[in-house]
């Protein structure tokens, strides 16, 4: 098979995985997982908030794991709950931010619990507790975990 060939086949296999993980890591709302809503049955949660929901109980919510490691950092979280409009500036520093701890080895063990939860045919839930579904760091998560597992 020629270099160009097997560039192509590589690349659509790529977009072939890339494309089967967009369905199985998906977002939701912890107060709907707690009320056996949203999440897709059998999904393993992930609480990707640094803090503990206000109102849920820790037992309420099955949880596989809780990568604090992923979240935002507190000085960037509490930045962007100041200033909620600046949604473009949030997610390209939330970005670098993953993308600095992941070069800096700080994400193994948490990449390497979302990679076990997905192994087969497994989905994943990434929880938080927030009401915007679209302007969330959650959704900025799934995006950047989509392009580094996928």
């Amino acid at each position: 098979m020629s270099g160009e060939k097997k560039s192509a086949k590589r690349n659509q296999t790529e977009q072939e995985t890339g494309s089967a993980l967009t369905e199985r890591i998906v977002i939701n709302r912890i107060y709907d997982a707690r009320a056996g809503e949203g999440e897709p049955s059998g999904a393993k949660n992930f609480l990707v908030d640094r803090l503990w929901p206000r109102g849920v109980a820790k037992d309420s919510v099955e949880l596989a794991g809780w990568p604090k490691e992923l979240t935002p950092s507190t000085e960037l979280r509490k930045k962007f709950h100041r200033d909620v409009d600046d949604w473009d500036e949030f997610r390209s520093e939330y970005t670098a931010e993953l993308d600095r701890s992941l070069d800096a080895g700080e994400l193994d063990d948490a990449l390497g619990e979302l990679r076990e939860a997905l192994s087969g045919s497994g989905v994943v839930a990434l929880l938080f507790a927030g009401k915007d579904t679209e302007h969330t760091h959650a959704a900025v998560l799934r995006e950047w975990l989509l392009r580094e597992l996928g």
